[in-house]
C-alpha cells in the first residue's frame, strides 16, 4: 500500500484518511523508522528531564549539610575523587535514574506500544535499565575513541558518541526489551 498521489481523484477527507490509515499501519508493522524517529523524540525530553533534574540535584546537594558530609567521608574512604567530584556523581546518578524512568515509561506507551501492551513491568523496566548502562558505557568509549585516539575535537566526539549510544539503546529496547512476544 502506498501513499496517495496529490493528484489522486479522492477527496482531501478521504486523503487524510488513507495517509492516517497508511501511518497506522506502518506503525503497528513496527516501522523501525517511525519506531527509531519517536525513540529519538523521547530522547530528546529525557535529555532535557536529565539536564534539569541534574542542574537541581546539585544545587540541592550542595546545600544539604547531611549530604556534604556524607560525600566528604565517600571521597575520605574510597581515596577515589574529592568530596566535589562525589557530589557530581550523585547528581548525575540522581538525573539518570529518573531520566531513564521517565524514558521506560514514555517509550512503552508510545514508541514501544504495540510491543508493551501499554503496561508498565519491573522486569522490562529493569531490562530497560541495563540497556541503558550499555549505552552509556557504548557513550562514553565512543567518546574516548574519538576524541583521544582519533584526535577529534571534543564537540564532534561527542556528537558520535551520542549516535553510537542512540544505536546501542534503540537497538536493544526494539529487539531485547520491547521484542514482540508470543
Amino acid at each position: 500500500m502506498s501513499l496517495p498521489s496529490p493528484d489522486d481523484p479522492v477527496p482531501s477527507a478521504g486523503r487524510a484518511a488513507a495517509v492516517r490509515l497508511r501511518l497506522t499501519s506502518l506503525w503497528r508493522g513496527r516501522s523501525v523508522t517511525l519506531k527509531a524517529a519517536s525513540f529519538a523524540l523521547v530522547g530528546v525530553v529525557n535529555t532535557t528531564v536529565d539536564y534539569s533534574v541534574f542542574l537541581l540535584a546539585r544545587a540541592t546537594y550542595q546545600h544539604l549539610p547531611a549530604a556534604l558530609w556524607l560525600f566528604d567521608a565517600v571521597a575520605a574512604d574510597c581515596r577515589c575523587g574529592a568530596p566535589r567530584t562525589m557530589l557530581l556523581i550523585a547528581a548525575n546518578i540522581t538525573s539518570w535514574t529518573v531520566a531513564v524512568t521517565g524514558s521506560y515509561i514514555m517509550n512503552s506507551s508510545i514508541t514501544f506500544a504495540a510491543e508493551s501492551g501499554r503496561r508498565l513491568r519491573l522486569s522490562h523496566y529493569l531490562t530497560f535499565i541495563l540497556a541503558g548502562v550499555a549505552g552509556l558505557v557504548a557513550n562514553t568509549a565512543a567518546l574516548l575513541v574519538a576524541a583521544e585516539f582519533l584526535g577529534l575535537p571534543v564537540y564532534v566526539a561527542k556528537a558520535l558518541a551520542i549516535l553510537v549510544s542512540f544505536v546501542v539503546n534503540f537497538s536493544l529496547s526494539h529487539f531485547v526489551v520491547f521484542r514482540v512476544r508470543r
